[in-house]
């Protein structure tokens, strides 16, 4: 049977790879054993895939990321070129430390940007927006916008990607979804009809 996905000739895709419909992997990228990739995915140049990764439908990986084992990805979810993740909290090249893989947990519809970093063991709520270069040390709440390093919250953000600005009344609109957002006890929830 013939794959429904596209792999580059310089690709390496290991036996035992769950890849879905209409993804592609492309130039000198590698997919290891038991990590199962959703439906429309991009893997961009030279991006590793470890062992039991799970990325939803529609992830965009850019060049040069490595994702590691423990790390999950909702439907999305978009990882920016070179950005890092970890799974070891304590890594030494003499010190085995493979069953103390640590997991981070990505949601639905997250960006993180070029060359950012994400401490293993910190989750990233859904559509939250992590700034190219920051460094993550904690949790990241939903539709939160965090820069720097250590990476800090400055905003909020729309589901569209734009800074939403609170009234008074707690409540923003998306400039160009005219989605409408309710900040309270510092989270953030869409208005829904």
């Amino acid at each position: 049977m013939e794959a429904n996905y596209f792999v580059h000739p310089t690709a390496i895709v290991d036996e035992g790879c769950q890849i879905g419909e209409g993804s592609k992997i492309w130039h000198f990228s590698h997919v290891m054993p038991g990590c199962i990739l959703g439906k429309n995915c991009n893997l961009g140049q030279n991006v590793v895939v470890s062992p039991e990764v799970v990325l939803g439908n529609n992830v965009k990986v850019q060049n040069n990321v490595s994702i590691y084992t423990g790390v999950v990805c909702d439907d999305d979810v978009f990882l920016g070129p070179s950005m890092v993740f970890t799974n070891v909290i304590n890594p030494r090249s003499a010190v085995v430390r493979r069953n103390q893989y640590m997991k981070t947990h990505v949601g639905k519809g997250a960006s993180i940007g070029a060359n950012a970093t994400i401490v293993c063991g910190h989750n990233i709520g859904a559509f939250a927006f992590i700034g190219a270069g920051a460094v993550v040390t904690k949790e990241v709440p939903a539709y939160a916008l965090v820069i720097g390093n250590p990476a800090r919250q400055t905003g909020w953000m729309s589901e569209y990607g734009h800074k939403l600005k609170f009234g008074p009344d707690g409540l923003a609109q998306c400039p160009e979804s005219g989605e409408k957002y309710k900040l309270e006890n510092n989270r953030v929830s869409k208005i829904t009809a």
